[in-house]
């Protein structure tokens, strides 16, 4: 039967029952740890590849899907004359969304398939991805869902805060900026994406900065209250969900009960740079 199928890759923080429920081809991306290469959330879930990645020699490498495996996946969602949005993570963090466009281009596949950089990662790419699936229940049409997107970029909010920089610095996502940083004692950084483009926003000492930052994020959910449906926390930890997070949820419930939040850990493209510690606060408004 013909129809609008969303796909997206495995960096997108969406729960399975999400993924089953709206029915979500998920393309899985790869992560290379001490010359060892799996297939993310195939052959190594998410706590295991962090608990490799703090024993692991060398900074682990993350790679986006083979060719191949997007063209398949393509040729497969297409069969049935069905239209297919793909949705990935920002072009500034991975070069996915580049190999998907040149997968539909080699598939022959242009009228059937849109691909979005989502210009963002984890739950705000997920949320992209949801509002997505859930436009094509609604009868939407590919345009209609695709404008609705382009909204939504407008407003997506991700902040990250990095307790330890040594991953960060490594990956050379910052370049000389959080060389420079890093020369500072017990410095912890800020991160955002504005337009899709990673920069450090802020940086400062400590908890007492981190506090600061949880503080400046619920306010802004405080003003925002109502025109935000949901709100991600992801995180990278070695024994669950940090404490201090489960109860910054909470006062995420306590400013708006309506508010839906998920509380997960991070995909390895994340973990990778932002290091133990980290956690990322991501939501938009309507």
């Amino acid at each position: 039967m013909s129809e609008i199928k969303i796909m997206t890759d495995s960096s997108a923080q969406l729960t399975p029952e999400e993924i089953e429920k709206y029915h979500i081809t998920v393309v899985p991306l790869l992560v290379t740890i001490d010359d060892q290469t799996y297939v993310d959330g195939v052959d190594i879930t998410r706590q295991e590849f962090v608990e490799k990645m703090t024993t692991s020699k060398e900074l682990p490498k993350t790679s986006q899907p083979p060719i191949g495996q997007l063209v398949d996946t393509i040729n497969g969602l297409t069969a049935d004359g069905s239209s297919v949005i793909g949705i990935f993570l920002g072009k500034g963090l991975s070069g996915t969304v580049d190999a998907a466009r040149q997968a539909v281009k080699i598939a022959g596949k242009a009228e059937q398939v849109s691909i979005v950089d989502s210009q963002l990662t984890d739950r705000a790419e997920g949320l992209q991805v949801l509002e997505a699936a859930r436009g094509t229940l609604k009868g939407q049409s590919v345009q209609e869902i695709l404008a609705h997107l382009e909204q939504i970029k407008k407003t997506q909010r991700l902040r990250m805060m990095i307790v330890n920089l040594e991953n960060i610095i490594k990956g050379g996502r910052l370049g000389a900026v959080s060389g420079k940083i890093a020369t500072l004692l017990n410095i912890r950084i800020e991160l955002q994406m504005p337009g899709g483009h990673l920069k450090v926003a802020k940086k400062g000492r400590g908890k007492k900065f981190s506090l600061a930052f949880d503080n400046r994020v619920l306010a802004d959910i405080e003003a925002n209250k109502d025109k935000i449906k949901e709100v991600g926390i992801s995180y990278v930890s070695l024994d669950g969900v940090p404490q201090e997070l489960k109860d910054f949820a909470q006062k995420i419930k306590e400013i708006n009960s309506k508010i839906d939040v998920l509380v997960r850990e991070t995909s390895p493209v994340i973990a990778t740079h932002a290091g133990l510690g980290a956690y990322a606060i991501l939501y938009y408004t309507e």
